[in-house]
């Protein structure tokens, strides 16, 4: 982070904030590795709270020089014209991924919306906020291709996509993940949404000891796979992303269909479509979703590969 990077930030910020998006959205996407000097830093715009987050911890002068430019920032006119009230630093590369609030607090507790749905996230908490904001066309995909379905969302999280399932109609979403307190937050963000809980089941369990208990309320018309690419002790995507891709025939209906998620930079699509092709052949590659403008990647095919699959 050189003087040079630290203007063209600088710039960035300045030009988004002066016009700000009404909903949440990525102000600057350094992962995109399309910044020189900046590829270990994101900004978010949180609807009143900017989030800055660094992935790599800075040298003490670099660091320094970020956070004078920031409170140069919150000084400005396009900062004002945000309405913006609260900046956060995250530090990423910190074991408990630490935050410090340079203007306003850190908010334990805070609520977003996107595509006129609400969801609450966290700061200061975790290493990520509850929503993943460079998944928005594959929620907004769902959305539009869950009515009258039956649907399953595996590693759910927060329960972004049984959200937006349900929004477009689906009959009933079974959610799972291993973190009972991320499913919780899941009956939050469809209590927030005025949903009907009783279409909505989350199951807090390990995947792979709970095939029999998934498969018992299929088989599924729509199944989500959006894992981690790492969980110490429970999953390794290059290991463990096939078994799960072998138990689609026995989940799927006759025409079922898939979106398989992944975020791993030093794999490709290819990834996927050959693991499907291997473990589930009655399954043929739809599309790739496209990612949000704002999460451009140097690298053509780079960033998140969400891909659809369908039975026949």
């Amino acid at each position: 982070m050189n003087a040079d990077a630290l203007d063209l930030l600088d710039s960035h910020l300045h030009t988004a904030l002066a016009d700000a998006p009404a909903e949440t959205r990525r102000l600057f996407h350094g992962r995109g590795r399309r910044w020189p000097g900046l590829e270990q830093l994101t900004v978010d715009w949180m609807q009143g709270v900017v989030l800055v987050s660094l992935f790599k911890a800075p040298a003490a002068d670099e660091l320094e020089a970020l956070k004078q430019r920031l409170f140069t920032l919150i000084k400005s006119p396009a900062w004002q014209q945000s309405r913006a009230h609260t900046l956060l630093l995250q530090h990423r590369y910190l074991p408990d991924s630490h935050t410090e609030a340079l203007l306003g607090e850190v908010l334990e507790e805070w609520t977003l919306t996107e595509g006129g749905l609400r969801y609450l996230v966290d700061f200061g908490k975790k290493q990520n906020t509850g929503l993943f904001l460079d998944m928005r066309y594959g929620r907004d995909w769902v959305r539009a291709n869950a009515a009258g379905k039956r649907v399953l969302n595996l590693f759910a999280y927060t329960c972004g996509f049984s959200v937006a399932a349900i929004e477009g109609g689906a009959d009933f979403v079974v959610n799972l993940d291993m973190s009972r307190a991320a499913l919780s937050r899941g009956r939050d963000n469809h209590r927030l949404n005025g949903h009907d809980l009783s279409k909505v089941t989350f199951l807090g369990h390990e995947l792979f000891k709970s095939w029999g208990k998934v498969k018992s309320t299929g088989p599924y018309d729509l199944v989500i796979i959006d894992p981690p690419s790492f969980q110490k002790g429970s999953f390794l995507l290059t290991k463990d992303y096939q078994r799960v891709l072998r138990q689609l025939p026995e989940l799927l209906t006759p025409e079922g269909t898939v979106l398989a998620c992944m975020n791993d930079p030093l794999l490709g699509a290819d990834f996927l479509i050959e693991g499907v092709t291997r473990e589930a052949p009655g399954l043929r590659f739809v599309e790739r979703l496209e990612n949000p403008p704002e999460f451009a990647d140097a690298e053509e095919g780079g960033g998140l590969k969400a891909l659809v699959f369908r039975q026949g």
